[in-house]
């Protein structure tokens, strides 16, 4: 008998006890009856779980990218949050987090930042963060202080494990290792360490340069690129990715998957699912699960609003 089949009998038999106690007034047995829901709540969580991460990659660590869109120095600012965000979910969850590439912008947060995550179904849970978000706030950036809007995006793509075997010719990639450095004032590395890797058939370009050598470097970006690569075959076979890639194509108003609201009102609302809280603090904080869980078991509910603990 399969764990559904032994959850939905323990559930007719937990029914069955009830009735009986019903008709007998036994208080023992109510309470024996409701006992015997606890153990089945656990199951039917596992199922659930089961359900939602069934992905070939679910189960896989995996490496994620924000990308500010429009919305200038605050849409470059609203990745830093991003990259906070996910950073303190990941956390949460006793999951690892490495930043493989960062660029910084000018005045403040990231022109790009690429994120390596370490733990269990990593990418089963962040691949429903894959799209547009969109920030409403009052500018720090602004004299004026008025409202201003601002997009990032999210991608998200599986690490590829190393039994499988992407095979990337000489011929179709540049290798070349230069100076890093980040924004002005921090300190630039004296010695060509961070690898520049660039698949010339897709365009791709991979920048590593948080390792401590440059065979580290070469290392991780190869592995970015082969993560990359597996992930574009993904999407090409898979047809209900699609829809998900179109969203990211730009990255600005009329696009997003979900809004922080921080002025005039404060609330964060997914668009596909319809979840929303007035708690934002605790969503930048990383509580996620509401709306990641909602996404992944398909829930759509325009009037649900979910509290935050």
């Amino acid at each position: 008998m399969g764990a559904f089949d032994k959850t939905l009998r323990g559930l007719d038999d937990a029914q069955t006890l009830l009735e009986l106690a019903q008709e007998a007034s036994d208080e023992a047995s109510a309470q024996e009856a409701e006992g015997s829901l606890v153990p089945l709540e656990a199951e039917v969580a596992k199922l659930e779980l089961a359900r939602m991460l069934s992905g070939e990659h679910d189960r896989s660590n995996c490496f994620m990218d924000i990308n500010p869109g429009a919305g200038g120095t605050d849409a470059m600012d609203w990745a830093a949050m991003l990259m906070r965000m996910y950073t303190r979910y990941c956390e949460l969850r006793g999951w690892e987090v490495e930043v493989s590439d960062m660029l910084p912008g000018e005045e403040a947060g990231f022109k790009n930042v690429s994120l390596h995550i370490k733990g269990d179904y990593a990418y089963g849970y962040l691949k429903a963060e894959i799209g547009v978000h969109r920030l409403v706030r009052i500018s720090p950036f602004d004299a004026n202080a008025r409202r201003q809007t601002a997009f990032a995006s999210v991608d998200v793509y599986p690490e590829v494990d190393d039994s499988i075997k992407i095979d990337i010719p000489e011929k179709d990639y540049e290798l070349k290792f230069i100076r890093g450095g980040g924004a002005g004032g921090q300190k630039v590395n004296k010695t060509s360490s961070t690898a520049q890797l660039r698949h010339l058939p897709t365009g791709i370009l991979i920048t590593c340069q948080t390792e401590r050598s440059q065979s580290a470097n070469k290392d991780m970006a190869f592995k970015i690129l082969r993560a990359r690569l597996y992930e574009m075959e993904l999407k090409r076979r898979e047809v209900e990715r699609d829809a998900a890639e179109a969203q990211k194509k730009d990255i600005s108003f009329g696009s997003q998957i979900r809004s922080y609201v921080l002025a005039p009102y404060r609330m964060v609302k997914d668009l596909r699912t319809g979840v929303e809280t007035g708690n934002v603090d605790s969503v930048l904080d990383g509580s996620l699960d509401q709306f990641i869980n909602a996404q992944l078991l398909g829930v759509k509910n325009p009037n649900r609003s979910a509290a935050v603990d």
